[in-house]
């Protein structure tokens, strides 16, 4: 069986929506993979070199991945080099601005791991989607739902 590893920082709650959207998609009944989720603080080398897959989510904080993800990536680098097979990752972004700096960064973090992106990011603007409520669209849930499920079925099926 296939591992997925979920990592992701949230602190208002929006990103936590998100990729509760996506852990949804990703362990719907029609996919079987195994699936751990972990905040980034607590993420560890062990859990990249246990994932066949990785999905990221973060909050942007001034046109940057959030403090908690770089950390992640801070405290496991050295410690996974040489050791990692590239992996299949996606992305989603709770974005108040575009969301493209924490992407950019993200992208370039990702060539040195080797991660691969296995699909376009998902980035909700907060902004421009929330209206009222604050809280990601039901669209942008539905679009994390997707990606979490197209993550999940690709590594099933040997496709990533």
């Amino acid at each position: 069986m296939k591992h997925l590893l979920i990592v992701y920082h949230s602190k208002t709650g929006h990103t936590q929506q998100l990729i509760s959207a996506a852990l949804a998609g990703a362990t719907d009944p029609q996919v079987s993979v195994q699936v751990r989720l972990r905040r980034a603080a607590a993420a560890h080398a062990q859990d990249l070199l246990w994932a066949d897959g990785l999905l990221l989510g973060t909050p942007e904080n001034f046109g940057y991945m959030s403090g908690a993800l770089k950390d992640f990536f801070d405290r496991t680098y050295y410690e996974v080099q040489g050791q990692l097979q590239p992996l299949p990752y996606a992305l989603i972004v709770a974005a108040g601005n575009d969301g493209s700096g924490a992407v950019r960064e993200i992208q370039r973090i990702a060539r040195g791991y080797p991660l691969i992106e296995a699909a376009p990011p998902v980035i909700s603007q907060l902004g421009v989607e929330a209206g009222l409520t604050g809280n990601p669209s039901p669209e942008a849930q539905q679009r994390c739902q997707e990606l979490g499920m197209t993550l999940a079925a690709g590594l099933e099926m040997g496709i990533f």
